[in-house]
């Protein structure tokens, strides 16, 4: 069924062994047809992305964060898009990957980096702005060069520029994780641990590396409403980052249940579709313009 000869049989058997190394260790998969579409697009899409940063295909998204009370921006996180000549709008959890496999991530991320620090120089300076960073580019020798390049082109002020990076990123090599947060620190840049308390959480990242601001992940704001665990787990994180000077901030707040019991915990400011969706420059702008007041809201 999987072939009629040897070369087919062979190039389809590769492609489950794939699926399986891609789905964890210890995994079983059978061929199936949608693996070839799926090695197709991926193709397509690498083929697609050379190129793509010169002809003006990505573009930037800003999602603000939010004081506690839900009234003031904070900050606003920088999320990439990709609308391609041909293929049209490809989803961030597509092209990213294939961009860190292919190299591409660390030229897109310094173009993200010096376009976010552009934009967020004209908002008040008060708000700062944040980044987030591939493991590759972490560990990108030029990664300070190009963050202070980004800061002396634009006149940004260091100490509004946020990098955010999550716990996977520390696992590879934790010693040149660390010379890297610390190269970034020196520059009066701001780091984050993002997604804080889903899969590798150890509390000694806490110690050892040089965060200023601890993201909580979703999962846990979801279950805010249903499990007392969830409830608990986050006061225990919000009260141990307080301890080691550390900001916290909730990201996928979605009900006014879930914003309720966070301000319940005392956390320093939350992110989420209840309070504004990802927004192009221009009305963040007009948002800041008219105070800062939730988007949603006055929309």
């Amino acid at each position: 069924m999987d072939g009629t000869n040897a070369d087919t049989l062979l190039k389809n058997a590769d492609l489950a062994l794939y699926r399986a190394k891609d789905s964890g260790r210890g995994q079983m998969c059978f061929y199936e047809p949608l693996m070839d579409e799926k090695i197709e697009r991926g193709r397509d899409l690498a083929a697609e992305m050379q190129g793509a940063l010169e002809r003006g295909e990505f573009h930037l998204m800003f999602q603000p964060i939010f004081d506690l009370a839900g009234e003031r921006v904070l900050s606003c996180e920088t999320l990439l898009r990709w609308t391609n000549r041909r293929l049209g709008s490809v989803s961030p959890a597509e092209f990213i990957p294939i961009a860190e496999d292919n190299g591409l991530i660390v030229g897109i991320g310094g173009w993200v980096i010096r376009e976010a620090c552009r934009i967020a120089s004209e908002w008040p300076a008060d708000v700062k702005i944040a980044v987030n960073l591939s493991p590759i580019q972490l560990r990108s020798t030029n990664l300070p060069m190009v963050i202070m390049s980004a800061l002396a082109s634009s006149g940004f002020a260091a100490d509004r520029l946020e990098l955010e990076v999550t716990e996977s990123v520390l696992l590879d090599d934790i010693e040149a994780s660390l010379a890297a947060l610390d190269a970034i620190n020196r520059l009066h840049v701001r780091t984050t641990l993002d997604d804080f308390g889903t899969g590798y959480s150890s509390l000694s990242y806490l110690t050892k590396f040089p965060f200023q601001t601890l993201k909580i992940d979703r999962s846990f704001i979801t279950d805010l409403e249903q499990s007392p665990a969830s409830v608990a787990i986050v006061q225990t994180v919000i009260d141990l980052a307080a301890k080691l000077g550390m900001r916290t901030v909730a990201e996928g707040v979605e009900t006014q249940a879930q914003l309720d019991q966070l301000r319940r915990t005392r956390c320093d400011a939350v992110q989420g579709f209840l309070l504004a969706h990802p927004m192009p420059a221009s009305m963040v702008a007009s948002m800041l313009a008219d105070g800062g007041i939730k988007a949603q809201q006055r929309s």
